[in-house]
């Protein structure tokens, strides 16, 4: 059981990561032609924090409200 503040503190976390992820992962994208070895480094940080985010959202799937008394 987890707090309602504990389960949005999560869920936005969750998003960011993924968003951020995302994002790295583009700029990647565009950095390959001029500098690869960077592009690389910022696209697999990008891949990590994507990964990170979906883990996420499968503990937040996991976890519930704790009733309230």
């Amino acid at each position: 059981m987890a707090s309602k503040s504990t389960l949005q503190w999560i869920q936005r976390l969750v998003w960011i990561c993924i968003y951020g992820g995302l994002l790295a992962i583009v700029l990647g994208v565009f950095l390959n032609r001029t500098e690869p070895d960077q592009a690389d480094v910022i696209q697999s940080v990008g891949g990590v924090f994507v990964a990170i985010g979906v883990l996420l959202l499968y503990v937040r799937s996991l976890l519930r409200e704790s009733p309230d008394r």
